[in-house]
């Protein structure tokens, strides 16, 4: 019963939580948004444009910016709508659109005890985020209005359902599942989107016989410490409460990004004998994606067990990715974020339990039931996105055409697309 009406307070924007503001909550939320739309930009921009090649720095920086204009204006349009207005018949599975452009908003309208357009505002930085991390597996050869049209198509018809079925009143809440701050709507939706899009658009001309390292890991180390900082607005933040919950989200976060950093560069250490800066903020990525979907259900042993277990499993996932399939997802996006949202969400039924420290499943839910349902929201979120992620970049591959030609991939796209450079020879 804790974990349903744990749920309930925390993604039923229609329900009346509270009669007045809590200015406390509202100032913790505004605090979180900032820090939420601060991972896109510039933490996930520099993260990205530093493991890119130089020739591609600025258009993964455009990529990331261009993204966050667009999911904010589609947002208000009536995405918002679409995922958090009462649906009437068809609520289990879609909102309406009675919120599209915001016509009744004020500054009185609340969302439980905050104001709405602080709650809108939330919400939208998970949006932008989400498309934004597929750009890691598509980087250095997709065109550039492709990659619009199939971000803003994939918000609609991937990230809307889903996100409406797990945080908006639909049915996966009503099953059970728990995602707390999007290990489930967010980074399995993103990362099989990723691995069908590395799939469709093809390897990377020289990919894997000719080594491509990030450009610059100052810029990849900056990104990372920007994104561990900004992740405790995703985490903590979904608490919509500057209370203990908040502080517990907060607390197992930094664990489960700790123990993953360190848990991957071990193994670095063992197999190749140096640790490396690239290894060590990979799982550090890694620990966090993995944290998320539990963040507000497991304790701090539970954070410390799911981090490590992200930096092993994250750090073999990639290897097998990479160097045994030879998928060209460039900055590694589904064995990082896809697999490790599938193992956090499958660990949150495990740990969440109150006899291993977390905070309690539902009366009468077992582990096993539990885990169960946690997999079916897992495959229902993965093929979702799958399939539509491929039908998007098939049809936009008819259009538009997805890549870049291979003279302009050797060129670089900030040249071809931007006609800038990142780096001025002197």
């Amino acid at each position: 019963m804790f974990k349903k009406v744990f749920l309930a307070l925390l993604f039923s924007p229609g329900l009346a939580l509270a009669d007045t503001l809590n200015q406390a909550n509202t100032a913790w939320v505004l605090t979180s948004t900032a820090l939420v739309l601060f991972m896109t930009i510039p933490g996930l921009s520099l993260f990205y444009a530093g493991l890119v090649r130089s020739k591609n720095v600025l258009s993964v920086l455009m990529q990331c910016f261009a993204i966050t204009c667009l999911v904010s204006i589609l947002w208000l349009a009536g995405v918002y709508s679409l995922i958090f207005s009462d649906g009437g018949d068809a609520q289990k599975v879609i909102g309406g659109l009675s919120k599209a452009f915001l016509p009744d908003i004020n500054t009185t309208a609340l969302v439980g005890d905050i104001p709405e357009t602080v709650y809108f505002m939330f919400q939208m930085t998970f949006a932008i985020i989400t498309p934004a991390l597929i750009v890691g597996a598509f980087a250095e050869r997709m065109k550039f209005s492709s990659m619009l049209w199939f971000s803003g198509l994939w918000l609609i018809l991937v990230y809307l359902p889903v996100c409406h079925w797990m945080w908006g009143g639909g049915w996966l809440a009503d099953l059970g599942a728990m995602d707390f701050a999007g290990g489930i709507v967010i980074h399995v939706s993103a990362g099989v989107a990723a691995l069908v899009s590395a799939l469709v658009i093809g390897r990377r001309k020289g990919f894997p016989s000719s080594a491509m390292p990030p450009h610059n890991m100052t810029m990849v180390v900056t990104g990372a410490g920007m994104l561990w900082v900004g992740w405790f607005g995703f985490n903590a933040g979904s608490a919509l409460t500057s209370d203990g919950h908040a502080g517990m989200a907060m607390l197992v976060t930094h664990i489960g990004a700790a123990s993953g950093s360190l848990t991957w560069m071990t193994i670095e250490w063992l197999r190749f004998g140096k640790p490396s800066v690239l290894g060590i903020v990979t799982g550090m990525v890694a620990g966090l994606g993995t944290i998320t979907p539990a963040s507000g259900f497991v304790g701090p042993a539970g954070a410390l067990v799911i981090g490590i277990t992200a930096g092993v499993v994250c750090f073999y996932a990639t290897q097998y990715f990479k160097r045994t399939l030879k998928i060209d997802d460039s900055l590694d996006v589904f064995p990082v974020h896809g697999v490790g949202g599938i193992t956090g969400s499958l660990l949150t039924g495990v740990f969440a339990t109150s006899s291993l420290g977390g905070m309690g499943l539902a009366e009468g839910v077992t582990i096993a039931h539990q885990v169960g349902i946690q997999a079916l929201a897992i495959i229902v979120t993965g093929v979702w996105s799958g399939v539509f992620s491929y039908l998007i970049l098939k049809v936009l591959d008819k259009w538009l055409g997805l890549r870049v030609t291979i003279d302009e991939e050797v060129q670089g796209l900030d040249t071809v697309l931007h006609e800038e450079t990142g780096y001025l020879d002197l």
